[in-house]
């Protein structure tokens, strides 16, 4: 039996070994053939369906950026940068947008894509909101020289070609790719059906490495705000208005979960500058808001300190001043929030996270609010103003 189950550990042993070199052989493969791919998109042939001068440019550096979108560049003596963007193409339009910071706001894009009848079509647009309303055709701050933009479909991939003449060469460039599905109508885009942001180093020809840290530090920046200004915050608060009838513990459990969210509110100031030091985002309303709550944070977490005890003359006062000082912060922390996820293109999904979880709060302040109100009716019913001692 010992012979038995020692063979039988063997063949195990073996079996297990021979699925994990299969596994290595295919992920090896998958890698080979993802690089043959890349090196596939990069060396196709563009003279054969480009026209002059982006059929035959020199010195071309070609990087994949994102999904199937493949940027070639060449820049000369001038400072004249020629621009290849390619990408599988269905229907609809493809994208590329020029930023100064990251954002959608303020940014210039050339969009290219083929109508319903074939025809090429590409345009500057200046995006001056997030609004499909708010992309202008026709507009534009890219300064594009007097050679001809083109677009060209070449198998499913389609080509968009420019030129463009910046004052100062380009080196480390936030750009914005993004795609629809919808034929644009009199030029006007549709929604866009995904996007993304990148930095690009026109340097060295490649992705920054930053470009991924920046996309996750926005994402952590929002997400740190909703969680300390949007759930902690005002669940303290919450509990100091509508609990006090539970004494000790409300404030105990008050001044406990203000303590962590103004921790994750401090995260996000650090997130935010941190981000603000990297892409040098013109949000001077988002920032402003950002650092009056702060204060306003760090006010409350000193009168805290300060508090004067129960029977002096100025706790009135004091517990005004806290009140309607939290209250302000409350306020703005979520209207930053709202500001923050609108200037950040965050998409429909963070918009519907935080307008439910803002919803859930302010359903429970109404509940609770109605609640406390009945119980003061309650406490008036049982204690009257005055009491008429009746006349024996």
């Amino acid at each position: 039996m010992a012979y038995l189950h020692s063979g039988a550990s063997s063949i195990s042993l073996l079996f297990g070994f021979l699925v994990v070199w299969q596994a290595r052989l295919s992920i090896f493969a998958v890698a080979d053939e993802l690089e043959v791919g890349g090196n596939d998109l990069c060396g196709t042939d563009l003279s054969t369906f480009l026209p002059p001068p982006y059929s035959n440019m020199s010195n071309i550096i070609c990087s994949p950026v994102w999904n199937t979108f493949t940027l070639r560049y060449t820049r000369n003596k001038d400072n004249v940068l020629t621009i290849i963007l390619s990408a599988v193409y269905t229907t609809g339009w493809v994208g590329i947008g020029f930023s100064r910071d990251g954002t959608m706001v303020g940014s210039s894009a050339m969009v290219g894509w083929f109508n319903k009848e074939g025809h090429a079509k590409i345009k500057q647009y200046y995006l001056q909101g997030t609004k499909t309303t708010q992309v202008i055709p026709n507009k534009g701050e890219l300064p594009l020289t007097n050679i001809p933009s083109a677009v060209a479909l070449h198998g499913a991939t389609m080509y968009m070609a420019f030129q463009i003449k910046p004052e100062t060469p380009l080196t480390h460039q936030p750009i914005l790719l993004a795609f629809g599905s919808a034929y644009p109508v009199h030029n006007r885009l549709s929604h866009h059906d995904d996007k993304t942001t990148i930095l690009f180093d026109f340097s060295a020809g490649s992705v920054s490495a930053g470009s991924n840290g920046i996309l996750e530090l926005k994402k952590n920046h929002g997400i740190l705000g909703i969680v300390g200004w949007g759930l902690f915050l005002p669940c303290g608060a919450i509990v100091a208005r509508y609990f006090r009838h539970k004494d000790p513990l409300w404030f105990y459990l008050h001044i406990s979960i203000q303590f962590v969210g103004f921790i994750f509110g401090l995260a996000t100031v650090v997130a935010g500058r941190q981000l603000y030091n990297k892409i040098h985002a013109n949000v001077p309303t988002h920032r402003g808001i950002g650092i009056f709550i702060l204060t306003l944070s760090i006010l409350q977490v000193l009168a805290f300190f300060l508090r004067p005890n129960h029977e002096a003359k100025i706790r009135k006062y004091w517990n005004w001043y806290h009140h309607w000082v939290g209250r302000i912060a409350l306020f703005f922390g979520a209207l930053n929030i709202v500001l923050g996820i609108q200037i950040g293109n965050a998409g429909n999904s963070w918009k519907i996270s935080y307008g439910f979880l803002l919803g859930a709060v302010l359903i429970t302040v109404f509940a609770l609010e109605a609640l406390l109100f009945m119980r003061k009716s309650e406490k008036v019913d049982e204690n009257p103003a005055f009491q008429m001692n009746p006349v024996i």
